[in-house]
């Protein structure tokens, strides 16, 4: 017996893997990533008392509806996710990336978190 999606299981372990080691807490939250097929997510979670501080989404309305492939979508939310984090009084957070590898579209959303003043 096999198993049903070796790619989603692969991406299970490794999630597994690091969120052994990475906790977010109030001053210091986790942001983690989720992708999917045509939409990518993030969020700003304090694991201590387990709630979602910030979060962004390309199918945020702020985004507007103009055509751009999947890499420019994630460098907005990128952004998005700095300036709500600002708001929010969050300036240091530990990035977890759920899993996915670093390149592509969770580089790019990490690299326009970091333009826009976020540090991890």
């Amino acid at each position: 017996m096999g198993i049903k999606n070796k790619k989603v299981f692969r991406r299970n372990r490794i999630k597994m893997r690091v969120r052994k080691v990475v906790k977010g807490t109030a001053d210091r939250p986790r942001m983690t990533v989720f992708r999917s097929n045509k939409q990518i997510y993030v969020q700003l979670i304090d694991d201590l008392a387990q709630q979602t501080l910030a979060s962004a989404s390309s199918s945020d309305k702020s985004l507007g509806e103009e055509k751009m492939n999947k890499i420019d979508q994630a460098k907005q939310v990128g952004k998005l996710m700095a300036e709500r984090a600002k708001a929010a009084g969050i300036t240091t957070v530990v990035f977890d990336r759920n899993g996915y590898l670093y390149h592509g579209r969770v580089k790019s959303l990490a690299d326009a978190a970091r333009e826009g003043g976020l540090k991890f």
